[in-house]
């Protein structure tokens, strides 16, 4: 069994700063993986063409089961609204995460956490790497109950927030939205947190640790699979980890290989 989680940059390739749909499915049929959480996902935004990125994955993995969850409706870095509970932003431009499983699904479920309501500074490319202050944006959690070949298991995909500090409490809020879904459980996704941070706040176990981020000289480890102690006991043993340079986003997809 493969996992693998992977921030997309909404299909953008570090070469040339397009984003080609032949060129994603090529992305993610190299990963190959039968669960795959992804981030920074796009649909129907004109900046990508328009396309459903988690509906080309799934069709490059010849998944049967996928979902898309929307942690805006707008434009991530410009004019945007929140979601209410009951509006998945469906007909309009949403940015959010997804995930594609070859097994599978019993059900969905999605969690959505608050932005941080101050602004931070963060590097931006592209702008001669000047630090500016950016609003935070709202975060989703996106859960799945799938069965696969060692038995259910619930599956999130998530993508945490930028700001120090913030992305600690959003992690904790994970955790207790988790614990209300059937275990065994695994959380993947890019956490914008290092490894040790990581750790230290879940006491999940990690199935791999690989720098991932930035792709071409990853420096630190900000993509994550984390299992809780009752998915350590029911997984097959990690065969492998690998962190391949892709030829799209700004991050390396972590892949997991099991037994």
């Amino acid at each position: 069994m493969r996992l693998a989680t992977f921030n997309l940059l909404h299909g953008r390739s570090p070469d040339d700063g397009l984003v080609d749909p032949e060129r994603l499915t090529a992305a993610v049929g190299a990963i190959d993986a039968d669960i795959l959480a992804l981030q920074e996902v796009d649909r129907d935004q004109s900046r990508s063409g328009g396309l459903d990125q988690t509906a080309i994955a799934a069709r490059a993995l010849r998944a049967a089961e996928h979902r898309f969850a929307a942690a805006l409706v707008g434009t991530p870095g410009g004019v945007f609204r929140r979601l209410r509970a009951d509006d998945d932003g469906f007909g309009q431009p949403c940015y959010g995460v997804g995930l594609v499983s070859r097994y599978p699904v019993v059900s969905w479920q999605v969690f959505r956490l608050r932005s941080s309501p101050v602004r931070s500074p963060m590097v931006v490319p592209g702008m001669g790497r000047r630090l500016v202050l950016l609003d935070d944006e709202p975060r989703v959690v996106l859960a799945a109950v799938v069965q696969t070949p060692v038995g259910r298991l619930t599956v999130a995909a998530t993508h945490l927030s930028f700001v120090p500090g913030w992305n600690v409490l959003q992690l904790r809020q994970v955790l207790r939205a988790l614990r209300s879904l059937p275990g065994p459980r695994l959380l993947m996704g890019d956490l914008n947190l290092p490894a040790g941070a990581v750790r230290l706040v879940t006491r999940w176990r990690p199935l791999g640790g690989a720098r991932t981020f930035p792709a071409v000289v990853p420096r630190v480890q900000l993509d994550h699979m984390l299992a809780d102690p009752d998915a350590m006991a029911m997984l097959p043993p990690v065969r492998d980890v690998h962190t391949p340079l892709s030829v799209v986003s700004d991050h390396r997809p972590l892949v997991i290989d099991l037994g």
